[in-house]
C-alpha cells in the first residue's frame, strides 16, 4: 500500500497543530514539521474566530503540506468555517468531532475538492469509524482521547501509570483497524504531557509498529521524537532491505539467517522501507 496519492493522506509522521489565530506562528510551525494543521477548533476562543478565519484565507503555506481544523458539523461557526477554508488555498479538511458520512458530505459540498481528515473523538464519531473510513472523500483518520472520555462523561483518558484506559485504546485500535480496512492514513492522537520527550518517543514507535502513519502534536518539541520514532533504526533499515534482496533472489517462502519469510514478513519489510522514506522526506525539509 502506498503512503501516498488516492485515499491516503500523503503528508510526513510529524503533523503540528497551530492556532489559527496566531499567523505570526504559521511559517516556523510548517518549518519545524512535516505538516502543520491550522485550528479553527479548540485552540481558538469563540471572539477570536473570524479573525482567525481570515488569517487562514490569507496564509501563504505549501497546501500539499497543510491542513485545516474546522469545527463540529454541529457547531454555530461550522458554515463560515468551511467558507474559509472553501477561500483558502487549502484543500486539506480535518473535521472535528466527526460522527456521520453526512457531516463529511457537507465539507464537501462546501469545500470543492476538499480531502477530509476525519477526526473520531465522540462516542458516536468512534462507533461510525468504519462508515466515515469508507466515504470517497475521505483520506485520512484520526481520533481524540480527551474528548472521547468527556463525551462518555470520563475524567481522564489515562490511568495513574500513564497508560491509556481501557476504552481510549479500544477506541485507538478501532479506528486504526477502519483506516487500515479501507486505505486511508491513520493519524495518532496528540500527546498532552509536553515536557516529557521519551514518552512521546515510545507512543510514536508504539504507533508505528502498530500501523499508523503518523502522529499529531500540539508542540514542536514532539517533532523530533516522533520523526525519529517513526523513522526506522540503521539496523531495521539494513534488515528489511537484506530481507527484500534475498527476496528477489527466492520466490516463494524462504529461510533468512534462520527465521522463516513468507507474504506477510515481505510486507512488513517494504513497510520499514516507505517509513525510512517518508521520514526521510519530512526530516530534510
Amino acid at each position: 500500500m502506498s503512503w501516498s496519492g488516492g485515499k491516503q493522506l500523503g503528508m510526513g509522521p510529524a503533523l503540528l497543530f497551530c492556532p489559527g489565530d496566531r499567523p505570526d506562528r504559521f511559517r516556523k510551525a510548517a518549518d519545524r514539521a512535516d505538516a502543520v494543521i491550522l485550528d479553527l477548533e479548540d485552540a481558538v476562543a469563540a471572539d477570536a474566530k473570524p479573525a482567525a478565519r481570515q488569517a487562514i484565507i490569507a496564509a501563504d503555506l505549501d497546501p500539499a503540506r497543510t491542513i485545516v481544523r474546522v469545527q463540529a458539523a454541529s457547531a454555530d461557526g461550522f458554515d463560515d468555517d468551511l467558507a474559509a477554508v472553501a477561500a483558502s488555498p487549502f484543500r486539506a479538511v480535518m473535521l472535528a468531532k466527526a460522527e456521520s458520512t453526512a457531516d463529511v458530505d457537507r465539507v464537501v459540498v462546501a469545500v470543492p475538492g476538499a480531502r477530509v481528515v476525519v477526526l473520531c473523538e465522540t462516542a458516536r464519531g468512534v462507533l461510525a469509524a468504519e462508515a466515515l473510513a469508507a466515504h470517497d472523500a475521505v483520506v485520512g483518520m484520526m481520533w481524540g482521547a480527551e474528548d472521547l472520555v468527556a463525551s462518555l462523561g470520563g475524567t481522564s483518558s489515562r490511568d495513574a501509570s500513564g497508560a491509556y484506559r481501557e476504552v481510549a485504546a479500544h477506541a485507538r485500535s478501532r479506528m486504526l483497524l477502519a483506516a487500515g480496512a479501507f486505505g486511508v492514513t491513520a493519524i495518532d492522537a496528540i500527546r498532552t504531557d509536553i515536557a516529557d520527550l521519551e514518552g512521546a518517543h515510545a507512543e510514536a514507535a508504539d504507533a508505528a509498529a502498530s500501523g499508523f502513519r503518523a502522529k499529531a502534536a500540539i508542540h514542536p518539541n514532539h517533532v523530533e521524537p516522533y520523526r525519529r520514532a517513526f523513522s526506522p533504526t540503521d539496523d531495521e533499515l539494513d534488515v528489511a532491505r537484506r530481507i527484500l534482496a534475498a527476496a528477489s533472489l527466492n520466490p516463494g517462502v524462504f529461510s533468512f539467517e534462520g527465521r522463516m519469510v513468507d507474504e506477510p514478513i515481505l510486507r512488513h519489510a517494504r513497510s520499514v522501507v516507505e517509513r525510512h522514506a517518508t521520514a526521510t522526506n519530512g526530516s530534510t525539509r
